[in-house]
């Protein structure tokens, strides 16, 4: 797993939902609720392409914001 830098991240934003991002693992998840994107991170480089991303159950979104929160990434 590659670490995108903080400082990075900070600027990066869901090109749908346009919310902020956190990383967990090799996938950018939006933190926006209603998309519930996340994007992958392939060879340490963020794919923030639409079409590659997927939408997550709002089970799966509920518990990385969860973590996110609990790391204080969000």
């Amino acid at each position: 797993m590659a670490e995108i830098d903080a400082e990075l991240l900070g600027i990066m934003q869901c090109p749908v939902g346009h919310a902020p991002l956190v990383q967990v693992g090799d996938w950018l998840y939006s933190t926006d609720a209603e998309t519930r994107r996340r994007y992958p991170i392939r060879d340490g480089i963020p794919i923030m392409l639409i079409e590659e991303a997927e939408v997550v159950e709002p089970d799966e979104f509920a518990r990385v914001m969860a973590e996110a929160k609990k790391n204080g990434n969000t």
